[in-house]
């Protein structure tokens, strides 16, 4: 695939017509402006419609999203008098702009249009219109799920576009009859409100990981997250008593069912939550009575604990390290203070907070023992505001915990939360058939833009008649190869893992839904089936920590997400490109959910190459379509032949020991490589150089795997580590130890 250079880049870097630039030459929106323009990087270039004289956008201006740098704007050659739009080349691209609204049209090539955040239709953007609205009005919220706009719109013929501001409106129906419709192979972007500045980063590249190397250049590389924060994660609601709390932590174990954080609603969106209301930090005294000494119960029976927060405002400004100058408010609604005067008793929230003075009031529940957090709603939030409260859950919580990773779950973000180890999940969807199928897509497409982790409610949040134990495990299995892996939503005790097989529904919590909302049928309450399953794919998710991890690792320094569309390693494939019902987990394995109700088998996508059924060993060769019989406890994976697959023990929680050997799954039929990362999965020493890379080789031809310590890496406890070589599909098993030096082994 042919590189474009910087040089490329400035050669065919125009705008027309080119003449110097005069005082007064161009207005947009009746705006006297000047364009800016400055190299982001060897592929990207930086183009700004600016007031004229003004530079703010170059000094912090703007909404956070980009990693601050030093930048040297130049001023580019304009009209000398403004009689039409100004177009703008880069490469083969075309921008125009439009001098009375500062529409922004530009060029497309016809493969798949991808990125453009979280929600919205699905798969290729092509043909749809996307809006900024953020939260869960921005689309069809039953089945897509919420919105998260990142303005990162991926080309898969021609590279990537990102509008830094404003926000606006993509019009991707090129073609399409009607006024105001772009022409063929064209696009349009409409500034909402303002249109000026117009700031955008055109990346011209057509390579995949460095299309995604830019955009974590501009808005900031994925942080690392606690290794725990990747494990399975139980979620509640109307919680009845302590003892209840307790005992379902006791289950877990009992079962041995691998789980490791419990996380609790708040009361306000359930009548009995872990606090006294939304946006309150008292615990509930019916349910924590003594939250201190619960929390340490549930830590000694090795559980993180995460807390649910609400906040409603309109901005919230500013970072944990600032002075509070702002008159006190409560963390929640305002209500009468009986015989003290008050602008406002209503029972609304504040319309405007200051972080430094909001977040010193979970400093209580951090000394409590809370590990994480789960900050809901803030659909109001303005794109500043929402990475404000991204930020705020990273900074603050380092305030207090100066070397542990943070943990924070959030309802909404923007480009940069990335930067802050922001986890994001899908919020309030419908428990349909419809919704699983459109979440793949999803997944796939919020990868793309810069979010790696991210989520969604395993089974769906609201139930409908369409829930029943099927739905579920499929959701389990969706959720099992998802980064988040959390299982919520109304009628709560069908979201455990044993919960379909009790014979009763538990609390009923669907009386303020319409549109179909359901409790599922009373026969659906004892299948059996469901808990082997949800225990099958539990301990499969452990045993691929190992491998997941270093995905993880993989996407802090490469920007590459954990969700890859199948674009990103097969670019040249038309068929694989297009494909938005299948996604590769890392590089090595490709996920196929099932998410058609009775299926018996899924037709499955395998690009070039030899693949082998995860499940059976079975070769397969790509380039084609095959259809994989399925059974309900099967969703179809495939490895890929010169995959080097690691496969640790099945663990409860993720910091349990094991003496088991790591097994190494050698996958034959072709070269290749993979690197094995791991530090302490808690703290930040891995920053300061505390880490482990073991570097691994595939040979083919001469069936010989080489092992080796990673440059500037180090062996981390135990010294001398037992590894189990296995090659796939085969008998051939070899035992070794390996201590730091490099090793070769035959197979």
């Amino acid at each position: 695939m042919k590189k474009i250079s910087r040089r490329d880049v400035i050669k065919t870097l125009a705008v027309v017509p080119f003449v110097p630039q005069t005082p007064g030459a161009m207005t947009i929106a009746g705006q006297p402006v000047e364009i800016l323009t400055a190299p982001a990087s060897g592929i990207t270039t930086r183009i700004s419609v600016v007031p004229r004289g003004s530079r703010d956008i170059y000094k912090g201006g703007g909404d956070g999203s980009l990693v601050e740098r030093s930048w040297t704007p130049k001023t580019f050659a304009v009209a000398r008098s403004q009689v039409g739009p100004v177009q703008i080349r880069v490469n083969d691209r075309r921008f125009t702009i439009d001098p009375q609204s500062g529409a922004l049209t530009f060029t497309i090539g016809s493969g798949p249009l991808l990125g453009l955040g979280e929600g919205g239709p699905q798969f290729d953007r092509r043909g749809s219109t996307l809006n900024a609205r953020s939260g869960q009005g921005g689309y069809q919220l039953r089945t897509h799920g919420g919105r998260v706009p990142v303005q990162w719109l991926i080309d898969t013929e021609k590279g990537a576009l990102f509008i830094h501001q404003p926000y606006g409106t993509f019009t991707l129906t090129g073609g399409a009859p009607g006024a105001g419709s772009p022409g063929v192979n064209e696009a349009r972007f409409d500034p909402g409100g303002q249109p000026i500045p117009l700031d955008f980063f055109v990346v011209a590249s057509r390579d995949p990981g460095e299309i995604m190397k830019e955009y974590a250049r501009l808005t900031g590389f994925p942080a690392m997250p606690p290794l725990w924060s990747l494990g399975y994660q139980q979620s509640h609601r109307t919680l009845a008593s302590r003892e209840e709390v307790l005992e379902e932590a006791k289950t877990f174990r009992a079962k041995k069912l691998p789980c490791e954080t419990l996380i609790y609603l708040g009361t306000g969106f359930c009548p009995s939550g872990w606090n006294t209301d939304n946006g309150e930090f008292a615990f509930n005294p019916k349910v924590f009575p003594d939250p201190k000494k619960m929390i340490d119960d549930l830590h000694g029976d090795h559980f993180k604990v995460v807390l649910h927060i609400v906040v409603e405002a309109r901005t919230m400004t500013g970072t944990v390290g600032d002075r509070c100058t702002a008159p006190p408010l409560p963390s929640g609604r305002i209500f009468p203070t009986p015989g003290a005067p008050a602008p406002r008793t209503d029972g609304k929230w504040p319309d405007d907070r200051q972080v430094s003075c909001y977040w010193p009031a979970h400093k209580p529940l951090f000394d409590a023992g809370v590990d994480g957090w789960w900050p809901d709603q803030g659909d109001g939030l303005d794109s500043p505001s929402r990475l404000a409260r991204n930020r705020m859950y990273w900074d603050g919580s380092r305030m207090y915990r100066p070397d542990e990773r943070p943990f924070a779950l959030n309802r909404n973000g923007c480009p940069g939360m990335q930067r802050y180890g922001s986890f994001l999940w899908s919020g309030d969807v419908y428990s349909t058939w419809e919704t699983l199928k459109t979440h793949v897509p999803v997944a796939v497409n919020t990868a793309l833009s810069g979010i790696p982790y991210w989520g969604t409610d395993i089974g769906g949040f609201v139930p409908t008649k369409e829930f029943t134990g099927e739905l579920y495990v499929r959701w389990f299995q969706f959720g099992a190869f998802c980064p988040l892996f959390r299982s919520h939503g109304r009628t709560w005790k069908l979201r455990l893992p044993w919960g379909w097989n009790t014979g009763e529904l538990g609390p009923d919590e669907i009386a303020t839904y319409t549109g179909g909302a359901a409790n599922p049928d009373p026969s659906e309450l004892h299948n059996a089936a469901v808990e082997p399953i949800c225990r099958k794919y539990l301990e499969l998710r452990s045993q691929l920590m190992p491998y997941l991890y270093s995905a993880v690792r993989e996407g802090r320094d490469t920007g590459l997400p954990i969700i890859r569309a199948l674009w990103l390693h097969y670019p040249d494939d038309e068929r694989a490109v297009a494909r938005g019902d299948q996604y590769l987990w890392g590089r090595d394995i490709l996920v196929a959910p099932v998410v058609e109700r009775g299926a018996t088998t899924r037709r499955v996508y395998l690009p070039r190459g030899t693949w082998f059924d995860f499940w059976t060993n079975e070769r397969q060769e790509g380039g084609r379509e095959i259809d994989r019989a399925v059974d309900l406890a099967t969703m179809p994976l495939f490895v890929r032949a010169g995959s080097i697959l690691p496969i640790g023990p099945v663990k409860q929680y993720t910091s349990e020991s094991s003496t088991e050997p790591l097994a190494l799954y050698v996958h034959p039929g072709a070269d290749g490589a993979f690197t094995l990362y791991e530090d302490d999965g808690v703290s930040f020493a891995h920053e300061r150089g505390d880490w482990m890379r073991i570097l691994m080789q595939w040979s083919d031809a001469g069936r010989r795997l080489t092992l080796k310590l990673a440059d500037g890496s180090r062996m981390r406890p135990p010294a001398r580590r037992p590894i189990r070589v296995r090659v796939a599909g085969t008998e051939t098993t070899r035992d070794i130890v390996f201590d730091g030096k490099p090793i070769e082994v035959r197979l």
